[in-house]
């Protein structure tokens, strides 16, 4: 750091604040500071540096059902903002979710000397077990708003089926069933809250519910038995990947979309804007959940409190698989 600071003709102060994205320093003297820095090709002493602040710069993130686009996009988005903040990360992903996997699991991280955990395992016994460990490590839990002990960030997922079934309230639909993520999964039941509350506010009774695994395979079966019954005439589907499904099942069975049925996926997956026709979806923003969490860490490591819990607005894309119900 003497040497970049020498070469840019500053203080030694100064590389240390352009290091650390300090906001008080001139974009001409930032500038001269990298240039510097690419000159000389230095590299922070992570060592050195954690016998100054006593912390490891790393942060363990623990997951689970990374198979899955939710959980797996979730995880990315937690380790590009941790890394963005000059953290290193430490992933650990769990095959089978139970209270002692969940525990050796933090055990490991905090033998690895973590400065901070986060959680995205998106069951409802994680948090019980979480409520045990916050007095031992810094945690933020993905997909809970927290309590007073524990930082907690989500997607407001029951505000995401209600911008689904009201989109689809609002086409003329009335018989919109739903075929949902396991009701074990926290996000699935959250997302079966929000079609049944938009559903009775209509003054509708909620009858066609479908419990799904988030797979096509399980969207295609389905939506075998969806289009020979015609109970429906339209569907919300709790994830982008059994909408898939759907709609080869209704493709075989003859069913057109939107003409016949509307369909609204969840997530807003890169490849649901080239499904045939094009999905109607509700995207999540897994960077700004990421970035969100690693900025609660951040802060519970400062002020050693939990902080505010975090929720992030889901918002509803409109494409090509709903269409207003025709008589």
């Amino acid at each position: 750091m003497e040497d970049v600071a020498r070469v840019a003709g500053v203080s030694h102060q100064t590389v240390s604040r352009v290091l650390n994205n300090h906001p008080n320093v001139s974009s001409k003297t930032r500038e001269r500071v990298e240039q510097a820095i690419t000159e000389l090709g230095y590299r922070r002493n992570t060592a050195a540096r954690s016998l100054v602040t006593r912390r490891s710069q790393t942060i363990g993130v623990l997951g689970s059902e990374m198979a899955q686009y939710g959980p797996s996009h979730t995880l990315l988005g937690v380790q590009q903002a941790a890394r963005d903040a000059g953290y290193f990360v430490s992933v650990a992903a769990l095959r089978e979710v139970t209270p002692e996997t969940i525990k050796d699991a933090i055990a490991h991280f905090m033998d690895q000397g973590v400065d901070g955990i986060v959680v995205t395992v998106p069951h409802p016994g994680t948090f019980d077990v979480l409520k045990d460990i916050t007095s031992q490590v810094p945690l933020v839990a993905v997909g809970s708003i927290g309590d007073e002990h524990l930082s907690g960030a989500t997607v407001d997922q029951r505000q995401g089926a209600l911008l689904a079934v009201r989109h689809l309230l609002d086409l003329g639909h009335q018989r919109i069933g739903h075929l949902s993520g396991p009701t074990d999964w926290i996000d699935a039941a959250a997302r079966i809250d929000g079609w049944r509350d938009a559903l009775t506010d209509a003054g509708l009774e909620p009858t066609t519910l479908i419990e799904g695994d988030w797979s096509a395979e399980c969207g295609y079966r389905e939506g075998l038995k969806i289009a020979a019954d015609r109970s429906v005439s339209a569907l919300f589907v709790a994830n982008d990947q059994m909408a898939l499904g759907v709609l080869r099942a209704f493709h075989e069975a003859g069913v057109h979309v939107p003409k016949d049925i509307s369909i609204v996926g969840f997530d807003d997956q890169p490849e649901s804007a080239y499904f045939i026709p094009p999905l109607t979806t509700v995207a999540q923003d897994f960077e700004e959940l990421g970035q969100r969490c690693i900025g609660l860490l951040l802060d519970r490591l400062e002020s050693g409190a939990p902080g505010t819990p975090i929720t992030v607005t889901p918002r509803l894309v409109v494409r090509e698989t709903t269409a207003r119900l025709s008589n």
